[in-house]
């Protein structure tokens, strides 16, 4: 099964055995956000693809595969889709430090069931049982800016500098569709 058809199989997970309330001891802030609850809970760091389909290298995939939360109270896999920053960054940088760890998380289950078989998780702190104190999620632009040193001498937001965003608007336009794509756009809307 291939790696989108495994994630999907992970989506399609019934709503109710996502329908524990997580919220006691949470002190994530709220985005305000459609569907969004607080919710609190220890979870093993896992890379989904290994978990889903048994591909497992030894460092979670070293930052470049999505990391879950396998909740400990139901066995449910969460998607950390989000870290706390305000950019809309994923939370691998901020999970990859406990790779195969149990951590206790904080941070709001976002989704609507009319809309979405599963609800997305956007972590906000992260602390392995019995530390004092959580660590707040908020690691993706350090470790982008010590990934990408020159783009980040540049200075401005992050995916304006990123070159890997550069060369896909490169040679896909900034619509996706290629650059005459782009052209044809700007001409008759601009």
């Amino acid at each position: 099964m291939s790696g989108a058809g495994l994630l999907a199989l992970a989506l399609a997970l019934p709503a109710a055995a996502q329908a524990q309330d997580f919220s006691a001891g949470s002190a994530a802030k709220s985005w305000g956000l459609l569907g969004e609850e607080n919710a609190r809970f220890e979870a093993l760091v896992v890379d989904v693809l290994c978990e889903l389909g048994g591909d497992c290298p030894e460092d979670c995939g070293g930052g470049a595969r999505q990391l879950g939360l396998l909740r400990s109270a139901d066995g449910v896999l969460v998607m950390p889709m989000k870290n706390g920053q305000p950019v809309f960054s994923g939370a691998v940088a901020d999970l990859l430090p406990y790779c195969g760890e149990t951590v206790e998380v904080d941070g709001l289950l976002v989704g609507e069931p009319e809309a979405t078989p599963a609800k997305f998780f956007q972590v906000q702190t992260i602390r392995r049982p019995g530390e004092a104190d959580a660590r707040p999620a908020n690691r993706f632009t350090e470790a982008w800016a010590a990934a990408n040193p020159q783009a980040a001498a540049e200075g401005g937001e992050w995916f304006r500098a990123d070159p890997d965003v550069r060369a896909r608007i490169e040679a896909e336009g900034y619509l996706g569709l290629g650059p005459d794509a782009d052209a044809a756009f700007i001409a008759e809307w601009f």
